[in-house]
Formats: structure tokens, C-alpha cells, sequence
């Protein structure tokens, strides 16, 4: 590991810091840049997390992945922690915080607000930054890239019906723009530039462990445009909200709070969930980090649809995204720190090789 990458913490802090400076210096320029979205997606931070995703996507193998569902532990977990606790628990958090422990600090009558805010982001389970975690806990491509399609195919049946039965609310209209251009930026277009990199790479080689010894090779090379894709995203982010975060830093705090409890918890339990299996690492990872973050321009567009861009909820799903870059890049500090736990790990492409030596 580089000195850039071990004092990675460090340099996200000043990222922060670089970003809240830039909302209050050049809000012109951030107010700029925010606008260049569609569907709550915003552009420029798509490129940047395209260019973090993209080196994980060439390393995925079409011949491993045909075999993911050999291997379904991983998934098992994922589904039953993101579909049948994760939006329950939130749900939980934000009644007992604003109903009850915050309600002295908060105006009557938006405590509502507040849990529907956190409920719209517990609902809605992570689809692309869950790739540059999985990279950096060095999980297996090919079983994260297939984590994350499954969800997404549930989450086009199941997230209106579960915000609409913890919500009450009945005509809550998926916003479709969002779902299929995130999932369109964020999995079909670096994919297919990931499909096209490892063919052009690797067609010439004389065995599957030369070919992965040259996959390996570029995407050493290009990880550091992957960290700073991570930092420019943590400085637009910050930078969009500067205004925000520093008007009503009480508000913040308070929503924090129960995304911070969430977010541990539900890493721990994944995690826990992943150990007490005997998930190699390479997949637990990945799993753990899937149901902890969130696929929060879902989240944000919904909101907007259903309470209005300067409405409570709105800002509760804008907190989830600037809190989540600081608890995730923790707790991959934390996964890299337990691999011990685990069973020796098994690439799916390790896993193919032996099938096919059989």
C-alpha cells in the first residue's frame, strides 16, 4: 500500500474541509456544477464515480461469474439483511430519535419529515459506490458486480411497496429516470468499458494466468485515478452542501446520529452474518458493504417527488451522503484489518481454474 493510500483517511478529512471551503468561496461554481443533473443524477459526480468504478469492472470475468450462484452465501445474506431487516431498523431508529429523543429539539410536527427521510434511504440499498469498497477490500469482482444486479432487479419490485407500507403513503412513484440512468452510468457503461479493456488486453495471451497477471497489471496502474475520483467526489459532495451544513450544523448532527447507529449495526450484523458462515472475505466484504451503504439518488429523487426540494426529507437524504463516505472508508479500514477471521479466500476465477483442472 502506497503512503497516498495509507493516509487515505487523512487526505478525505482535507477533502472535506477543501469542499465546505468551496461552497462558501465559489458557490457560484458550485451551484453550477449541482445543476448539471438529471433525474437527481448528477453528471460530474457520475464521471468521477465512473472513473472508481471502472477499474473493478475489467477485472470482472464472464466465465467466473456464470458460477456466483455456486457460491450463494454471499447473496443469501445480502438479500435478507437489505430487503428484510435494513429498512425495518431504520424505520426503528428514526421514530425512536424523533419521536422521541430529538423531539424537544426539533419543530413540532416534522418529526414525520425526519423518519421519512431516513426511511427512504434504509429502503434503498447501494449501486455504485459499493464497487470502489468492494476494490478497496479487494472483493471479487465478479460476485459484487452480481450482488448488485440482484438487487437492483428487487429493488424495481420491492422499494415503492416497502417506503409505501413503512411510509402509509400509497401513490409513491419510483422515479424510473433515476433508477435506470444510475444503474445505466454506474454498471452498463463502465462494464461494457471494462468487457472491451480486458479483451483488447488479454486476447493474446498464452494462458488464463497470464491474462490475469495483465489485468492485474493495468488495474495497479490506473487505482490511483480511482482514489482521486474518490477525493473529487467527497469535495463536489461537501462543496454542494457547504451552505447547509454549516447553517444548520444542530439539524446535522441530529440526522447523523441514527445513520451513523444504522450504518455500523448493520455492517456488524452482515458482517457477524458473513464470519459465523465461513464467507471468505473476498465475497463477506463486498456483502457486509452492500447493505450498509445506500443508493442514495434514489433516495434524494423520491424525497424531492414526494415532499419537495426544501423539504426536511430531501435534507435527511442529502446527510446520508455526506455521512457515508467517512463511516464506509472506516469500516474498509476495519474489513482490511479482520481478514484473519475468515476463510482462505477463493477467487471466482481461482474457483473456475479448479473446476476446469477436475
Amino acid at each position: 500500500m502506497s503512503a497516498f493510500e495509507r493516509y487515505l483517511s487523512l487526505w478525505v478529512a482535507l477533502a472535506i474541509i477543501a469542499g465546505l471551503a468551496l461552497g462558501q468561496i465559489a458557490p457560484g461554481l458550485m451551484n453550477f456544477l449541482a445543476a448539471l443533473e438529471y433525474g437527481s443524477v448528477n453528471f460530474v459526480v457520475a464521471v468521477l464515480i465512473w472513473a472508481m468504478v471502472y477499474p473493478m469492472m475489467v477485472a470482472v470475468d464472464f466465465r467466473a461469474l456464470a458460477r456466483v450462484h455456486e457460491r450463494p452465501k454471499g447473496l443469501i445474506i445480502t438479500l435478507a439483511v437489505n430487503w428484510l431487516i435494513k429498512p425495518f431498523t431504520m424505520a426503528a431508529l428514526g421514530v425512536l430519535f424523533f419521536d422521541w429523543i430529538f423531539a424537544p429539539f426539533i419543530e413540532p410536527g416534522t418529526s414525520g419529515q425526519y423518519i421519512a427521510g431516513l426511511i427512504l434511504l434504509g429502503a434503498a440499498p447501494c449501486t455504485a459506490m459499493v464497487f470502489v469498497w468492494s476494490q478497496m477490500t479487494r472483493g471479487d469482482p465478479n460476485y459484487t458486480l452480481a450482488q448488485v444486479s440482484l438487487n437492483d432487479a428487487i429493488m424495481v419490485f420491492a422499494y415503492a411497496p416497502i417506503v409505501a407500507l413503512l411510509l402509509g403513503v400509497t401513490d409513491i412513484t419510483v422515479p424510473w429516470a433515476t433508477l435506470i440512468l444510475s444503474v445505466g452510468l454506474y454498471i452498463v457503461i463502465p462494464l461494457v468499458a471494462g468487457i472491451v479493456t480486458r479483451m483488447l488486453m488479454t486476447r493474446g495471451a498464452a494462458n488464463p494466468a497470464a491474462a490475469e497477471a495483465t489485468v492485474g497489471a493495468f488495474t495497479a496502474k490506473v487505482k490511483p485515478f480511482s482514489v482521486v475520483g474518490l477525493l473529487a467526489t467527497v469535495v463536489l459532495l461537501f462543496g454542494f452542501q457547504g451552505a447547509v451544513i454549516l447553517s444548520q450544523p444542530l439539524v446535522i448532527v441530529m440526522i447523523a446520529i441514527p445513520l451513523l447507529i444504522q450504518s455500523y449495526g448493520i455492517f456488524a450484523l452482515s458482517y457477524w452474518a458473513a464470519k459465523a458462515w465461513r464467507v471468505p472475505h473476498n465475497v463477506a466484504a463486498p456483502c457486509a458493504m452492500i447493505g450498509t451503504s445506500n443508493f442514495f439518488e434514489l433516495a434524494v429523487a423520491v424525497a424531492i417527488g414526494l415532499f419537495g426540494l426544501n423539504s426536511i426529507a430531501a435534507l435527511v437524504t442529502v446527510v446520508g451522503v455526506l455521512v457515508e463516505v467517512p463511516v464506509m472508508l472506516s469500516l474498509v479500514w476495519f474489513a482490511n484489518r479482520t481478514t484473519h477471521w475468515f476463510p482462505a479466500e477463493e477467487t471466482a476465477i481461482g474457483a473456475l481454474r479448479t473446476r476446469e483442472q477436475n
